[in-house]
């Protein structure tokens, strides 16, 4: 595992283009992809029914797309860290996309790249691309760019 570590929010502007990762792998459980549908609703077979999922499009039960994009909270402090702030907030995301699916068991890991970083009402807001991999695949399962503000 990498991590970038920034002394304050002001390096930042230096550090456009930089890639960040990969981060230490993680499995996905059924169990997990059970309680992320109890906690959102989604119980749509394709997740959920380990049975009928197994002669599906997939072959295997496979995590929600949210859930995935949702891990992007767990990585981000794997792949960078901030220091000299008050706070650091999740400001939003753009360009999400799911390009292959996570089949239950697949490990994935995230790697980022900083796109931009600009001054925000009294803080440093970054935007930095993560892709979220699972191990042996050909494409991202999910990739988002995530926008961050660190206040000094």
């Amino acid at each position: 595992m990498t991590k970038l570590v920034v002394e304050k929010p002001a390096d930042l502007f230096d550090l456009v283009g930089k890639t960040l990762g990969p981060t230490e792998g993680m499995v996905i459980t059924q169990e997990r992809i059970n309680q992320f549908a109890d906690a959102t609703g989604d119980h749509q077979w394709i997740h959920v029914d380990e049975e009928k999922a197994a002669s599906g499009p997939f072959g295997a039960t496979v995590a929600h797309g949210y859930l995935t994009l949702s891990l992007a909270a767990k990585f981000m402090p794997e792949l960078i860290e901030v220091h000299n702030v008050s706070m650091g907030v999740n400001y939003g995301t753009e360009k999400t996309r799911f390009p292959s699916p996570v089949r239950v068991g697949s490990t994935i890991s995230a790697s980022g790249e900083i796109l931009s970083v600009e001054e925000q009402k009294g803080g440093i807001k970054c935007v930095i691309q993560v892709a979220i991999t699972a191990e042996d695949a050909d494409r991202p399962a999910c990739i988002v760019d995530t926008i961050s503000v660190f206040f000094p």
